[in-house]
């Protein structure tokens, strides 16, 4: 019979994962790379970030979350090279700027 004995050996910050967190704003851009602990939440990775402070306004209510360009809950667990991507609000409403160009178009 075989027995499998595993090591885990941890040597300063290998357990870590690293992700960036950006936001961008036609002022300014903030991109920063963090490093957390595996299993860590979005929310965990932007309160690292320490991206609500540098934007007023922002907080974790009413903030909108995704990872490269798609979707994503504030408790969505992360990985290993993630961007994480905090979201403007939508100035209109896509749809009724489609509108309102097709509208102008056929006059």
């Amino acid at each position: 019979m075989r027995s499998v004995i595993v090591l885990k050996v941890s040597m300063g910050n290998e357990t870590l994962i690293t992700v960036q967190v950006c936001h961008i704003t036609p002022q300014k851009q903030f991109l920063r790379t963090v490093q957390i602990e595996p299993g860590s939440t979005i929310q965990q990775a932007v309160l690292a970030s320490d991206v609500l402070q540098q934007f007023a306004g922002m907080n974790l209510e009413n903030i909108k979350t995704g990872i490269y360009s798609k979707m994503k809950n504030l408790d969505t667990t992360l990985k290993h090279r993630d961007r994480v991507e905090v979201y403007r609000p939508l100035l209109v409403d896509p749809m009724v700027a489609r509108r309102a160009r097709a509208h102008k178009k056929s006059r």
